[in-house]
């Protein structure tokens, strides 16, 4: 059944369609899964922001080291904590094929990036985790171009509703620029960043 495909299961329990093709499930069924799923239940403060730290490990599909470790980097740094976590989560290399429109989902992302299709000021990258820094170029490997995948992202067919105001994207070249650090209201997932704070300083 397409209700049981792990994706679907999982965009049901945090609440969240987590790629295009669940959407249609999620709203069909926006309750968790499993037979206690339409059960109103009471969570308590800490099943609160445990559940808004399991929705954006998962919207950017990182382990919890990785989010732990994001975290405590951007707690060292100035400036609001969660705004910090969110810059620092979108300077992956596999957000910024996501967000420029090279990637339909961020699992299409960290696959290009491990499968050596993506470069980085013309140099092939192959950790999705790597940092950008402001003024990185992110391109498709030029021996990967010509495959069927990157000509439909060429035409626009992942391209966001609203672009990502911190990239300069050419997609007909297949690049993406990053101009800046993103700010918390430009970068489109569904999170209370301040209750993922609270969660990893209780």
């Amino acid at each position: 059944m397409n209700q049981s495909r792990p994706k679907v299961r999982l965009s049901r329990a945090l609440g969240i369609p987590l790629t295009p093709k669940c959407v249609k499930y999620f709203e069909k069924r926006p309750f968790p899964p499993g037979v206690h799923g339409r059960r109103r239940r009471n969570p308590s403060d800490y099943a609160v922001r445990l559940m808004e730290k399991q929705r954006l490990r998962h919207q950017y599909n990182v382990s919890e080291g990785q989010l732990r470790r994001a975290f405590d980097e951007a707690h060292r740094r100035q400036g609001a904590t969660g705004e910090n976590l969110v810059a620092l989560l979108e300077m992956r290399l596999d957000a910024t094929v996501l967000r420029s429109g090279l990637a339909r989902t961020i699992y299409q992302a960290r696959q290009a990036v491990t499968h050596r299709h993506i470069t980085v000021n013309g140099r092939r990258v192959d950790k999705p985790s790597y940092r950008l820094r402001p003024g990185d170029v992110v391109g498709v490997h030029e021996a990967s171009r010509e495959k069927t995948p990157w000509q439909v992202a060429a035409a626009g067919a992942h391209q966001l509703e609203r672009t990502a105001p911190y990239l300069s994207t050419d997609l007909p070249n297949l690049t993406t620029r990053v101009l800046r650090l993103p700010v918390r209201a430009e970068v489109p997932i569904i999170c209370d960043t301040q209750l993922v704070v609270e969660f990893y300083s209780r």
